[in-house]
């Protein structure tokens, strides 16, 4: 007899692996297919990215988080403006253990991989298969959207994120940096456990520089970055080669839909993570918003009503409009913290620079988004 499943996941990313553990803890049969496309090249992995409290949550539920030499807690931020302007979050101002964590992407996917391997429930497949509803998990260049006929709304931000990893002389005591420079945004994101000194870089520049800054030669590049980051860490070292894409502001113009049923059966499709929205990396927002899209798609298919399948239009749409309210406002602050330092009139400069100095020292404001940022709501 032909295996049937109940959903078809398309994409083997951390959302797409994370929301399949999620759904066979629900006894559903899933099936988890690649997205389509070359192979990427067999060159070191520079991702990290900066999950929060939430995430780890959902990640150490699943027993999917990283040890702590490849998750490095980041104990305190300092976010520094293009004149004096500067603000400080601190973990134990917080109350919390820390702020974030930076997770090494290779490492987090070991652990993904490592537990859907004991998990009957899913498996993989070569190419799509029957099953009552398909979510789309393939990332911002998803073919399969396209072929369901979504729009995806997409505004540039002539930007390229330029992403390597650094040997630093001094050790980065677990603390995040992140300068708005005139030229750019960067963020230096400490890896290496507690004690230490090797950082992940993203380099926000605008397109036209991207050319220029990928052809130095590694020496060259780590001393634009030594001066970059106000020779913070000493002197630096590019340990991996550097990767570029560029940076966007995008959302799919529907999230959900219904398919082309066989027999009596209805089927649906949904989106998550990066296949429904982007926004600008620097807030470090990204995967989180993915994870929980995740955790609230598997919540809404717990949740339903026992004669409802999980291929419920109403269900889904439910789902979409829980997690488009929670986008829209961190989609609003990074495009607008994006567009106000990426103008370089002098009026605009002394007022982010004021409004730096001011949110400091705001108390309860500075409180509240710190809070929702490390997902702690």
């Amino acid at each position: 007899m032909a295996q049937t499943f109940d959903i078809c996941i398309r994409g083997t990313g951390i959302v797409g692996k994370t929301l399949a553990l999620l759904l066979a803890r629900e006894r559903l049969k899933v099936a988890l297919l690649p997205a389509p496309g070359p192979k990427a090249p067999a060159t070191a992995d520079v991702r990290a990215y900066a999950l929060n409290a939430a995430s780890r949550k959902l990640l150490e539920s699943l027993r999917s988080w990283p040890d702590a030499q490849h998750a490095t807690a980041v104990r305190s931020m300092q976010v520094q403006g293009d004149r004096d302007g500067a603000v400080h979050f601190d973990a134990a101002t917080q109350g919390v253990e820390a702020l974030a964590w930076i997770v090494d992407v290779p490492a987090l996917e070991a652990r993904l991989a490592e537990a859907l391997r004991y998990q009957p429930q899913v498996e993989m497949v070569d190419a799509p298969v029957p099953a009552a509803l398909t979510v789309v998990c393939e990332g911002r260049a998803s073919s399969t959207r396209e072929e369901f006929g979504v729009g995806f709304q997409v505004t540039p931000y002539g930007q390229h994120a330029i992403a390597t990893r650094l040997q630093c002389e001094r050790a980065h005591e677990q603390v995040a940096r992140q300068w708005f420079l005139p030229d750019g945004i960067l963020a230096f994101l400490p890896l290496g456990g507690p004690q230490g000194n090797s950082v992940a870089v993203v380099w926000s520049v605008l397109q036209e520089h991207v050319a220029p800054l990928m052809a130095l030669s590694p020496e060259e590049f780590a001393q634009k970055l030594h001066m970059a980051s106000r020779e913070s860490l000493g002197s630096l070292t590019l340990s991996v080669e550097r990767a570029a894409w560029p940076l966007q502001l995008a959302k799919a113009d529907r999230w959900c839909g219904s398919l082309p049923s066989t027999g009596k059966n209805p089927r649906s499709w949904v989106l998550a993570g990066d296949a429904a929205h982007n926004v600008h990396p620097l807030a470090g927002q990204g995967l989180n918003l993915g994870l929980a899209d995740a955790q609230a798609l598997a919540s809404a298919l717990h949740g339903r009503d026992y004669w409802r399948s999980v291929a419920d239009v109403r269900l889904l749409r439910g789902y979409e409009r829980e997690r488009k309210a929670a986008l829209l406002p961190m989609g609003l602050a990074t495009d607008g913290l994006q567009q106000l330092f990426s103008r370089q009139e002098g009026p605009l400069q002394a007022l982010r620079n004021w409004g730096m100095k001011g949110f400091e020292l705001s108390g309860p404001l500075k409180h509240f988004v710190a809070r929702q940022a490390m997902g702690n709501y």
